[in-house]
């Protein structure tokens, strides 16, 4: 992976690392927003001594890990899997036989019916049928309360509904056994999801390095299970109940966060067109297998800017090391100041820098024969400035990034689970909170699978 500068661990990521690298424990690491899930990640993925292959569900998140998608590692059939064997390559297989430990980043978006046939594929390959996974160690990273599966319908709803408690990866047979409870304590304090499963370590981060106020800390986690009182549906309305001011000289304005596709481009195109001369668009260059549509890619095919455009970086810096650090992070909001040779010049934090097209490699596993170890191939780039408009950006695309202002939107009301907690946790402090309109209970949604999942985890926690 690209190097960049990260904060160092701290002593719960750095116990929760060391059970991942010194033992065989499949692990699942959840947490609030802001508890440094993606760091860990990053520093596992650097400094793991084991065989390790990097997953995730979609072609964007894989590209965030620089792993592969989930159906592309595994060569799994679209749509929904049933328990019929995978058909394999040769190559697969010694692919699969190679990996010591499976990571799956956001891993809440992963149906039931994938992750068993994750299971199913390994314990093929690896002719350990026995064995959950094949004897491989699979690492998780998600939070279930923020990014939620895609619900099967017809056909595939019936069948998920005759074969599991829920869509959710958490109730795949792999953990639980064929419709068990989830659950049960074992004796030392683990959270074992069914009698015949197979054990899964629950690690919930809780230092939360996002935001420092505890009173906004408190409101945020309300909003995360659903238990919103009277006064704190008033504290978060009355201090987001403000015109958002007008920016001062050399401030970019503030951010929206909403809810639909539609609602940002309408936003950011009247932002772009109320700015002097015409737009200079600047077009990506696709080159090998990398998908189609503008789901599959990490920019904007066709970017137009202009000078004066307020924009966010799609990723980190990785041409600016020295002993100042990195100039920008995934998620900095700038200004366009030129736009010449090449090169788009942004301000940041009373700075300039010229920006430059950036590469996305797309990777593929392989199994090297000579040194009986997984490498890695480039199949695909995408070369195009790690730039958006963001004038607003939907609330899913905000996932992960921190702003210390925002205007959160929710248009009609919330539509998705977690989508509301989403919004607010991507603020440092709750004086930067501004609401297009107040929020209602109706825009707190916490998938009941979810809670009945998490009230498992927090009872084996109190447990051990």
């Amino acid at each position: 992976m690209v190097p960049v500068t990260l904060p160092p661990l701290s002593p719960e990521q750095d116990a929760l690392f060391r059970l991942i690298e010194d033992t065989r424990e499949h692990v699942f690491v959840t947490g609030r927003a802001g508890t440094g899930k993606s760091t860990l990640l990053q520093h596992l993925s650097w400094n793991t001594e084991k065989q390790i292959a990097v997953c995730a569900p979609t072609g964007v998140a894989a590209l965030n890990v620089e792993g592969q998608t989930i159906h592309s590692l595994f060569k799994l059939p679209i749509g929904l899997i049933a328990d019929s064997d995978i058909e394999q390559t040769e190559a697969t297989r010694k692919i699969l036989n190679a990996i010591d430990t499976l990571i799956i980043d956001e891993v809440s978006m992963v149906n039931a019916d994938v992750m068993d046939a994750i299971d199913r594929s390994l314990r093929q390959a690896r002719r350990k049928r026995a064995e959950a996974f094949g004897g491989v160690q699979v690492v998780m990273f998600g939070d279930p309360y923020q990014l939620s599966p895609v619900p099967p319908r017809g056909d595939e709803l019936r069948y998920i509904q005759d074969h599991y408690r829920s869509f959710w990866f958490f109730d795949a047979q792999v953990w639980s056994g064929p419709r068990a409870d989830a659950g049960a304590i074992r004796s030392d304090g683990l959270l074992d999801l069914g009698r015949v499963g197979a054990p899964l370590h629950i690690a919930e981060l809780r230092n939360i390095h996002r935001q420092s106020d505890d009173s906004f800390k408190t409101m945020l986690n309300a909003v995360r299970h659903g238990i919103v009182t009277a006064d704190i549906a008033e504290a978060l309305n009355t201090a987001g109940a403000r015109k958002p001011p007008e920016p001062a000289v050399g401030e970019v304005p503030i951010i929206t966060l909403a809810t639909r596709n539609d609602i940002v481009s309408r936003i950011n195109q009247r932002h772009l067109d109320a700015l002097p001369g015409p737009a200079q668009t600047a077009r990506a260059e696709i080159s090998g297998d990398f998908g189609r549509g503008d789901a599959s890619y990490p920019a904007d095919q066709e970017l137009q800017l202009k000078v004066g455009a307020q924009v966010m970086f799609l990723r980190n810096d990785i041409g600016g090391f020295g002993g100042d650090g990195p100039r920008w992070v995934n998620g900095s909001i700038g200004t366009v100041t030129r736009i010449a040779g090449g090169t788009v010049r942004v301000e940041l934090d009373g700075e300039e820098h010229d920006v430059e097209p950036t590469v996305w490699e797309k990777f593929r596993y392989a199994y090297d024969p000579a040194t009986r170890k997984l490498t890695r191939e480039i199949v695909a780039e995408y070369t195009q400035f790690p730039l958006r408009l963001a004038w607003a950006v939907t609330i899913h695309k905000s996932q992960g990034k921190t702003y210390d202002r925002a205007i959160i939107d929710l248009g009609h009301g919330a539509f998705a689970p977690g989508q509301t907690y989403v919004a607010l946790s991507r603020l440092t402090t709750l004086d930067g909170l501004y609401l297009s309109r107040p929020l209602r209970p109706a825009d707190i949604l916490v998938d009941r699978d979810v809670r009945r999942f998490m009230a498992g985890v927090r009872a084996a926690q109190n447990a051990g």
